[in-house]
């Protein structure tokens, strides 16, 4: 590239010369490209481990001036066709130019401004992100596309330097980390490392600190593991690591693309060798904890933080943290856990002001919100701008939101929905249902409550003290969003809510309360647009709706059912990507006892989308994620009892259906209610503690077990016998107790007691730590379901095609990474990531373009063709895709690889032939394709639509409604497309003159790589010459036929009518058969190829049928163009006149073909997938442009 002028005093240190002119010289670096000695090893290994080559190219053209000791360096390079580029512009255009001058200094001046006017013009085609990155790592990203042939829509995000480990020998180099791939580069003393692997290939990532690989990085693929180590600051890159992970398991999961996210926040000063994408992921990293830790919606952006404190009223004193300020939101987080965190939603805040400093204040700030609490904090850097922004958002927050001082009202039971939209300041909570509908109000529990006075004196007494104590907590601490969240908070949570105040505080603790507040009406709208419509979703919902708590009274009526219909309807429409999943009826009923429905909704997008992320998606992936975790707790935690479960296999038979439903199918009601209290408070830990807690307290019966079904019956038994002895409900019947009680049931366990044990036992577990552990189980389940997937595709595949297991998961994997390759660099188009349907079979899940169809064909198809070849793929692409979408799926690509690796000669010679004909030859590749589709028409397909519409009228109308009325009739009709259509060679069209023409191109291309390549040439001629006699003689009988025909007709038309040129048609051919056989007759073998005129059997009786088609005698391709004259075409037919009448069919080619044994021979061989494939996936991993010495020796590999 053309770089900014800078003066070099020695020109010739480290540097050696290869071209010169009087005033440019063109320099090699030592160590780069061939030769160099033990100097060239030494500058090479320099370059690489000081990192030099950042700023000293391989090749560089410096400008020099008469006898001037000083040059300039002007261009630089990676590579030498690079440099080679640059010098060859500077000698046609400047060379000539700078002889005029006569001043030394003139040159120089004239030169340097030349080429900042280059430097000028392409800044200004540059992206903003590019400009935004510092010049070294902007000259590292390119090093980094010269090293791995990465296209310019792989960005860099950072790099490092580090030691690879090759054995036990470490290799220092650089560690490039992009958006889809990890890369590695070392070149020391001349050996060459390089290593290339897929984001998305990753099945394990751990920081490790072994004697053998002190403070390293273990990353583990499908098959092999790689250890880096000796980074600067390796937490930091670890955790980049991670996220890039992340990002490539989201893709696999959800498919969706890796994008720069605009929203982000830039740093104000660019930070030095680190790119803007960097930059972002940081920033991205530190929204999703924040996020995390407030229960704060995806759109939130964290604006910044800072230090400060917090007066704490309840407490007297001041509390050290670090205060947040978002779009929406200003949050407290204590540094001491749990002391005190607070969050403030910008709409409800009245004023923002500065408060006097003092000694014991300083730098205060004070907040009132709408509902008369008064926050203050201190010790701000820099309060002014704080205010300030505080402004900034609150100017932006609209003034018709709902705020906990005027909360809104239950949906309304009565009333029509208006057909008419209401006027614009009308409030969206007086949204009206089908009065048919009935609608609760409240918590379903408050309204089928039965009240038992007796028995339930101490019990009652003990709910009034917990609503009591609750009350006492809101007057010192703050009721609504606002409240203080302290250790208090969390004891009470413990002891278990009051019934009347806990859908309250599931939805303060959950933050649904902040997401229903800001989208006011859009419950109501979700419902009424999905009211009625009818999917896949909504059919699993009615099959479950009586299956959730069905011996609670809520549900056993309409408005309970309605009510759970509604809200799991509304959310299936909301989100279609998880649409419905078995165990969210069963949380959602237990959400509607409490709450109404639009919180029972709100509540429910809460836990899918953030609680528990991807727990109820198709594949379950996180309650399996977090299955993982918990098996690795349990090792962690309890040894023994781990060892022996594992050998019975019962942790994960068990855990799954206690996660997915927070115990609820499993323990009684009112235990496993206690239970959801604290998950919504402390969050998935809680279920991970008391999970342990369970497996601790059943530990010697456990290990007494031999077989499964006595761990599960044992297990099934304790959780039935957990109670809530404090409850003021009636006892609900627990079905799974009834049905799993034995003749002398268990001793009762309080969950007061379990959940206290498991905050005593297994209290230490932290939120941050379970978090590293589900990225580890992430990697490993989303790789697992992959395999599964591919599994299941290859046992498919394995009825419809001849390749073996181990062929087909390799296709699959190749077919696959086309497919993730087009979505992350957007090669084919802005839809690639759209064609990843999960929801499909996994054999047409993944799909490709035609330009991903070319490339695999290229480098597997037996069929080479040269320069033919991507004509060749474009038509088996066509042929292939026959819901012509543009897009062939893998089930479609191996049933066209499988045909032409593995079918008999027949079958090969029947694609190919389906490959010359109309449609899949399209118009540009054949001169009269509207011709060729009127002619190749099935005259017998148009007889019976004619006949159809013959019979039509008041018979078909009854035909109709018998059909309809007739099942048996569509259970055939299905029956019968169900039915795998069985083409024989009779069902073949005939082909036409101009398809037979691009048919004979393909073959004299397929044989040029042949080693037989000769006498193929001379098999084709002669079956080319044959096909075309036959061509005319069913030319001659077709004419014939019809100039019969016309002789037997009772009225023909007179002659005036009749069209210019019918009367000579039979004279025409008649006149074109002598002129066929005088042409074949006088053709001499010097017309033939070298190899065909020294053929001594070339003059017997078959040697008529062995001249050349083409009437220059040339067997090559570059001859047989559109415009070809061939020899027994006619002689009436010149330049690009198609002849119409000359066909042939198959029967007539596989016949002629039978004839050349070298033909046979060809198409009954078959071919060698395994090589092709190894080399693809060695070209996958290894395709890279290097400037280095290594080019020499990727030449030697490459032969």
């Amino acid at each position: 590239m053309w770089i900014t002028p800078e003066e070099v005093l020695i020109a010739n240190a480290l540097w050696v010369s290869e071209r010169a002119n009087p005033f440019f010289i063109l320099q090699r670096r030592k160590g780069h490209g061939k030769g160099g000695g033990i100097t060239g090893l030494l500058v090479g290994t320099m370059d690489v481990v000081l990192d030099s080559s950042a700023r000293a190219a391989p090749y560089r053209i410096l400008l020099q001036t008469g006898d001037s000791q000083v040059y300039w360096s002007i261009a630089c390079g990676g590579s030498r066709m690079e440099i080679t580029t640059h010098w060859e512009w500077l000698e046609a255009n400047l060379l000539q130019t700078l002889s005029i001058f006569e001043n030394d200094e003139d040159i120089s001046t004239f030169v340097k401004g030349k080429i900042s006017g280059i430097i000028a013009e392409e800044n200004k085609s540059k992206q903003a992100q590019e400009e935004e990155d510092s010049g070294k790592f902007r000259e590292a990203e390119l090093k980094m596309r010269k090293l791995f042939g990465m296209p310019e829509e792989e960005k860099l995000v950072n790099y490092y330097s580090c030691s690879f480990w090759k054995g036990r020998v470490p290799r220092q180099g650089w560690l490039y980390l992009t958006v889809n791939h990890i890369c590695f580069y070392s070149f020391l003393l001349g050996k060459e490392v390089t290593l290339i692997s897929q984001w998305t290939d990753v099945t394990r990532l751990e920081k490790n600190a072994t004697l053998l690989f002190p403070e390293s990085v273990r990353v583990c693929t499908r098959d092999t593991e790689h250890f880096f180590s000796m980074f600067l600051n390796i937490n930091d890159t670890f955790k980049l690591m991670e996220q890039l992970a992340t990002i490539a398991m989201r893709q696999i999961l959800d498919n969706e693309g890796f994008a720069a996210d605009l929203s982000l926040p830039k740093p104000r000063k660019t930070l030095k060798n680190v790119s803007a994408l960097k930059r972002d992921l940081d920033a991205r990293a530190k929204n999703e904890r924040y996020r995390t830790l407030f229960r704060l919606t995806q759109e939130e952006r964290l604006d910044g933080h800072t230090d400060c404190t917090l007066w704490a009223p309840f407490a007297k004193m001041h509390v050290t943290g670090q205060l947040f300020i978002s779009n929406n939101y200003i949050c407290f987080a204590s540094r001491e856990e749990d002391l005190c965190n607070l969050i403030i939603p910008l709409r409800e805040v009245s004023v923002v002001e500065k408060a006097d400093s003092s000694s014991v204040l300083p730098c205060p700030v004070s907040i009132s919100t709408k509902n008369k609490m008064n926050f203050l904090f201190a010790n701000l850097k820099d309060r002014d701008f704080l205010v300030q922004r505080i402004s900034d958002f609150l100017q932006r927050t609209p003034d018709r939101m709902w705020s906990d001082a005027n909360p809104p009202g239950p949906l309304s039971c009565s009333g029509l929905p208006s057909s008419s939209p209401g006027p614009a300041g009308s409030s969206q909570a007086q949204r009206h249902y089908h009065p048919g509908l009935p609608t609760a109000s409240q918590g379903l529990l408050h309204i089928y409550q039965r009240d038992d006075p007796e028995g339930q004196g101490p019990k009652a007494a003990k709910e009034k003290m917990k609503e009591e104590s609750w009350k006492i907590h809101f007057f010192e601490f703050g009721r609504g969003v606002c409240m203080y969240r302290t250790s208090k908070t969390r004891e009470l949570v413990l002891n278990g809510l009051p019934e009347c105040l806990r859908g309250e505080l599931w939805l303060l603790f959950s933050g649904a309360q902040n997401e229903m507040a800001t989208q006011p009406g859009y419950y109501g709208d979700l419902v009424e647009q999905a009211m009625g419509r009818c999917s896949l979703a909504t059919e699993e919902i009615e099959r479950d709706l009586h299956r959730s708590m069905p011996e609670h009274r809520a549900f056993q009526n309409e408005m309970g059912i309605a009510a759970l219909r509604r809200v799991l309807t509304a959310y299936a429409h909301r989100n279609p990507g998880i649409g419905y999943c078995q165990a969210m009826n069963i949380v959602a009923s237990v959400l509607l006892l409490y709450c109404t429905e639009e919180e029972a909704f709100w509540l429910l997008v809460a836990l899918c989308e953030r609680m528990l992320p991807d727990y109820y998606n198709t594949r379950v992936v996180g309650a399996l994620v977090d299955q993982g975790v918990f098996e690795e707790l349990t090792r962690a935690c309890l040894p023994l009892l781990y060892e022996h479960m594992q050998e019975l296999g019962v942790i994960s038979s068990i855990s799954l259906s206690w996660f997915l439903t927070l115990f609820l199918s499993v323990m009684p009601f009112d235990s496993a209610v206690l239970l959801v209290d604290c998950f919504f408070f402390e969050g998935i830990k809680v279920i991970f503690q008391v999970a342990l807690a369970v497996l601790h307290d059943n530990m010697d019966a456990l290990l007494a077990c031999n077989d499964e079904g006595e761990a599960m019956t044992i297990l099934g038994r304790y959780l039935d016998n957990v109670v809530n002895k404090q409850t003021v409900s009636s006892p609900i019947p627990h079905l799974h107790a009834l049905l799993t009680s034995g003749d002398e049931p268990p001793p009762e366990i309080d969950v007061f007691d379990l959940i206290k044990s498991s905050y005593e036992k297994f209290g230490s577990l932290r939120s941050d730590v379970i978090e590293q552990m589900r990225f580890k189980q992430r990697l490993k389940v989303i790789q697992s379901l992959e395999d599964t997937a591919k599994r299941s595709v290859v046992r498919a595949m394995m009825t419809e095609s001849a390749f073996s297991i181990d062929e087909l998961e390799e296709l699959y994997c190749l077919f696959k990474a086309k497919h993730v390759m087009s979505c992350y660099w957007g090669l084919g188009g802005s839809a690639a990531a759209d064609r990843h349907d999960p929801s499909l079979p996994y054999l047409e899940q993944y799909r490709i373009d035609l330009g991903q169809f070319c490339q695999l064909f290229g480098a597997l198809a037996p069929w080479r063709c040269g320069v033919h070849t991507p004509i060749l793929a474009a038509r088996l692409f066509r042929l292939l895709d026959r819901n012509k979408d543009g897009l062939v799926n893998f089930k479609e690509f191996v049933t066209g690889l499988s045909g032409m690796y593995h079918g008999d000669m027949t079958e090969k010679l029947k694609l190919l032939y389906k490959l010359h004909l109309s449609p899949v030859l399209c118009p540009e590749e054949a001169e009269s394709a509207l011709e060729a589709t009127q002619f190749f028409t099935d005259d017998r397909s148009s007889e019976e639509d004619l006949k159809d519409a013959a019979d039509g009228g008041g018979d078909n109308e009854e035909k109709k409604e018998d059909k309809v009325k007739d099942y048996k009739y569509y259970l055939r009709m299905w029956a019968k497309e169900k039915e795998p259509e069985k083409e024989t060679i009779k069902d073949l069209p005939r082909m036409s003159q101009e398809h037979f023409i691009e048919l004979c191109k393909t073959l004299y291309n397929m044989f040029s790589e042949e080693g037989r390549e000769q006498e193929l040439y001379h098999s084709i001629a002669t079956v080319a010459s044959l096909l075309l006699r036959i061509g005319e003689v069913a030319k001659k009988f077709t004419n014939h036929t019809t100039k019969n025909a016309k002789t037997l007709a009772p009225s023909p038309p007179p002659a005036a009518a009749r069209p210019e040129g019918e009367e000579s048609c039979g004279e025409g051919s008649s006149g074109q058969s002598q002129d066929v056989c005088k042409a074949l007759a006088d053709a001499q073998l010097d017309s033939l190829p070298p190899l065909q005129g020294s053929d001594e059997d070339g003059r017997d009786d078959t040697s008529v049928s062995s001249y050349s088609m083409v009437s220059t005698g040339s067997l090559q391709c570059d001859d047989i163009t559109d415009d070809t004259v061939l020899i027994g075409c006619g002689g009436q037919r010149r330049g690009s006149v198609v002849d119409s009448d000359w066909s042939i069919t198959f029967e007539q080619m596989l016949a002629s073909v039978l004839t050349e044994p070298p033909l046979v021979d060809y198409f009954e061989k078959k071919g060698d997938i395994q090589t092709k494939m190894a080399a693809c996936k060695a070209q996958r991993n290894v395709e890279r442009q290097t400037s280095s010495s290594s080019d020499h020796e990727l030449a030697q590999n490459s032969v």
